[in-house]
């Protein structure tokens, strides 16, 4: 244990955004470990109701008051330096971290730590190593981005040295981490708000694949070459994996796809088929995601067959192709997807499954992120028959009139005109009534609010064909 957190015994950590889905994770692992916590939000949510639940007290207004005499205050990065609370507490002479670098000190805790990285696909791939982890009896403590019913939530408190968690790169999180085991699954542009480009992210996941243990292991996607080039600068043990490169040590041949989307393959170690494949989630990006599991499960000693029994338990994480349900023959599908590359995958997962029409509602995620890949997201939308553009989620960025969502829309008409732009909720169910029909696929797709559409769409259909 490190000396921050050996000291906290007995203590209150104070953590301000506690209902966030990484900060309510990790108050779990504290409240484990016997240590007491207050925390504070600006609004109430099913989360923070289940932390009261286990007597962690939540204020829902944050202000200089809920700062006594707590031994640390824990911070996301969303917070402003000059926050009442931290301000409070530096005032008292009480320490105060980032999220980032607290989890840091938990991770040192695990002989057996392994870290998830990526500009895409890291919420699943935690996931599914976390299942075969569990699978193989090695009671794991998991710490992810995602609600995965498999562990009942956003984090799972094992006793064992495995930990398995994911590592963002934005702000450049991940360097606060020394794990065990790194993997990355992909880098390309992404966060251009704080990173000045393509090469800058690179050299970030470099940095990151250096602080790996020297004794430990980086599993990296060979059918990326910003990948290859970072593995070959490693002092430590790595493990490639790919669907495409012939110098990937783990890949699959013989794909295919039934009704569902859902993928058989043969998977192979070395050019040397090992074992037949099936998943339970779609696509041929959780194939590659698969593999990235394979390679790094069998580096913890744990069989092949005992994988793949882990992988086909594993069905997928909310908000991750996510099936919200079906209506009049019409299926509705909520995904995170908020990059061009993920947008993509995710269009190509449900043209597998269906032969009807994608109508795919998008909800653009940061004024940044749509104004630096504008370009790039203007061709991520071929494979869906109409496109419904919202309103920009702002998150953590304010609007400076530099970006609106009509400009994507024409954009995308440039190649294939078949968007709009509707901003209201509202009428964007409307509209989805008016043009779906029987075989279709509605799919919602971005990381704001975008999911509350299709529950929109599923309780409106329900009622107009009632009255």
């Amino acid at each position: 244990m490190s000396d921050l957190l050996r000291s906290l015994s007995g203590t209150t950590v104070h953590m301000v955004g506690i209902g966030g889905i990484s900060m309510s994770g990790l108050c779990e692992i504290l409240l484990r470990m016997g240590i007491n916590v207050t925390g504070s939000d600006v609004k109430n949510s099913p989360i923070i109701e289940d932390l009261r639940n286990k007597n962690v007290t939540v204020f829902l207004k944050q202000e200089p008051n809920n700062i006594t005499n707590q031994k640390l205050v824990v911070y996301t990065t969303a917070m402003p330096l000059d926050h009442p609370e931290l301000e409070a507490a530096r005032n008292k002479g009480i320490p105060v971290i980032d999220r980032a670098t607290f989890l840091g000190e938990i991770i040192r805790m695990y002989e057996k730590s392994i870290a998830v990285a990526g500009t895409h696909g890291k919420t699943t791939t935690t996931s599914m190593i976390s299942s075969c982890l569990i699978q193989a009896e090695k009671d794991p403590t998991v710490h992810i981005g995602g609600i995965f019913d498999a562990i009942g939530g956003t984090t799972r408190v094992g006793s064992s040295p495995f930990f398995v968690t994911e590592a963002c790169e934005y702000k450049d999180s991940f360097l606060k981490f020394y794990p065990f085991m790194g993997v990355i699954l992909n880098i390309e542009s992404d966060h251009l708000d704080y990173f000045h480009d393509i090469n800058h992210i690179e050299q970030s996941f470099l940095h990151f694949a250096s602080q790996v243990y020297p004794d430990g292991v980086v599993v990296g996607n060979a059918d990326d070459e910003r990948i290859l080039n970072i593995l070959q600068k490693l002092n430590c043990r790595t493990i490639t994996y790919g669907l495409s490169s012939p110098k990937a040590l783990w890949s699959a041949r013989n794909i295919t796809f039934d009704d569902n989307g859902f993928p058989s393959f043969y998977v192979v170690r070395n050019k040397k088929s090992i074992l037949k494949m099936k998943l339970s989630v779609p696509g041929l990006h959780n194939i590659s995601n698969s593999l990235a599991c394979f390679a790094a499960c069998s580096e913890l000693n744990i069989p092949a067959e005992t994988i793949k029994k882990g992988l086909r338990k594993f069905k997928g994480t909310h908000r991750r192709y996510e099936h919200k349900g079906t209506v009049d023959g019409i299926k509705v599908i909520d995904d995170y997807a908020h990059h061009p590359t993920e947008v993509l995958a995710t269009l190509k997962a449900a043209r597998s499954s269906t032969r009807g029409k994608i109508l795919c509602v998008f909800q653009p995620h940061t004024y940044s992120r749509t104004k630096d890949l504008l370009t790039e997201f203007s061709s991520a939308f071929t494979l869906a028959d109409k496109v419904y553009i919202t309103d920009i989620y702002a998150a953590r960025e304010q609007d400076n009139g530099l970006i609106h969502s009509s400009e994507l829309v024409d954009k995308i008409n440039e190649h294939y005109n078949n968007a709009v732009y509707i901003s209201s909720f509202d009428n964007i169910v409307d509209t989805l009534i008016h043009d779906s029909s029987a075989g279709d696929i509605v799919l919602t797709m971005g990381a704001g609010n975008v999911d509350k559409v299709g529950e929109m769409f599923l309780l409106e259909k329900k009622i107009r064909a009632v009255g």
